[in-house]
């Protein structure tokens, strides 16, 4: 990775479950050391960067997010033609009675309906669908995450709004925990990064997840480094991994019930003395190699 002023770097897994929050914790912990640091938790599904953090009892801020929108049927206008949910790609309006009817939590807010509508009686309406939370942490940096609301969609379109407002903070580097898999929170995550940290277990779903995120990674030209956790798990796959991984390898995490203990207690790893904190330190450091 090139040293830049400001830098971001990604912790990304194809899969989930495989240690992306506690390794963008403790490396936000290690980096704020000696840099200026912005945590942001872009996995808006289901955000747990804060609990890798200790916890947040309140939050400082929170922001309302508009970045989605339904259809909203005026019944003066509409003659029951049945257009709009003949031609719905995601089921999401149905005829009944002869009006037709909006599920929440199968549209997309796409707003074909409004432009198919020969009666002009559908208007898309712009909701909130997301909340931003901002926390100053204990270790001198703050917390930007995202919460996409229950049966909401739209959230790449959320991470977006979350690194809007991490770019207003004063920072040298971004610490960026993405949500697994390969979508669009995923892509957004990605954009404008610097440096990508893939990390994955030695499991057969995790070693093809981990292929499938790195096709993404590859698609942007991001440098990129990868992390095995839980490596005594499975040694022999481990080694196969650290052997794909070749020059880009950047160090393994033991397997240990004691950092599922940490956590449930709402203890950061960096505040342990578990084998895994020194694995982390080793990371960090062959992390700092390549960014200089």
């Amino acid at each position: 990775m090139k040293k830049e002023k400001r830098s971001k770097i990604v912790i990304c897994s194809g899969k989930g479950g495989v240690g992306k929050s506690m390794l963008a914790s403790a490396l936000a912990v290690l980096f704020a050391i000696d840099k200026k640091i912005v945590a942001v938790d872009c996995d808006v599904d289901a955000p747990n960067l804060a609990i890798w953090l200790g916890g947040v009892r309140k939050w400082d801020k929170a922001i309302k997010v508009f970045a989605s929108a339904r259809p909203e049927i005026d019944f003066k206008k509409c003659n029951g033609c049945g257009l709009c949910a003949e031609k719905c790609y995601f089921g999401a309006i149905e005829i009944i009675k002869g009006k037709p009817r909006v599920n929440p939590f199968l549209c997309e807010g796409c707003g074909a309906c409004e432009v198919l509508c020969p009666q002009r009686a559908i208007k898309m309406k712009t909701i909130q669908n997301a909340k931003i939370l901002i926390k100053n942490t204990k270790y001198g940096f703050p917390l930007i995450s995202g919460q996409l609301f229950v049966g909401e969609t739209g959230s790449g379109k959320i991470v977006t709004e979350i690194k809007k407002e991490a770019e207003k903070f004063d920072y040298d580097i971004q610490i960026i925990d993405s949500a697994p898999g390969t979508g669009c929170p995923v892509i957004a995550s990605l954009q404008d990064s610097n440096f990508v940290i893939l990390i994955t277990e030695p499991t057969p779903s995790g070693f093809s997840d981990l292929k499938r995120v790195l096709k993404v990674v590859n698609h942007f030209n991001i440098p990129y480094g990868v992390v095995v956790n839980k490596w005594d798990l499975n040694e022999n796959l481990s080694r196969r991994i650290k052997k794909w991984a070749n020059r880009k390898f950047l160090g393994k995490i033991s397997y240990d019930k004691k950092i599922f203990q940490s956590i449930a207690n709402l203890v950061p790893i960096m505040e342990t003395d578990l084998k895994a904190k020194r694995e982390i330190e080793s990371i960090f450091e062959r992390i700092n190699s390549f960014t200089k």
